[in-house]
């Protein structure tokens, strides 16, 4: 028999379970954090030595990128050609 484990993710999570949890691309995740999200609310550069750098690793609170996605527009209806 095999083990299952089911884990629960906590609020700040890689970009690796981000992309799990919600299906989004990682260019969706680096427009998103370059162009609409904001450093310590969507994301948070991390570094082992507390100094953290804009080419630190990031991590996502995904809760709030969950609600980010919620507030999204309906899309415009593209034409569709003949």
């Amino acid at each position: 028999m095999e083990n299952i484990i089911q884990l629960v993710p906590g609020k700040w999570v890689a970009e690796s379970v981000l992309i799990a949890i919600t299906g989004m691309k990682k260019n969706t995740i680096k427009a998103a954090r370059d162009q609409s999200w904001m450093e310590g609310r969507e994301y948070k550069h991390v570094a082992a030595d507390g100094q953290p750098r804009d080419n630190s690793m990031c991590f996502y609170d995904w809760k709030a990128i969950e609600k980010w996605i919620e507030r999204q527009p309906a899309a415009i209806p593209r034409r569709k050609s003949a």
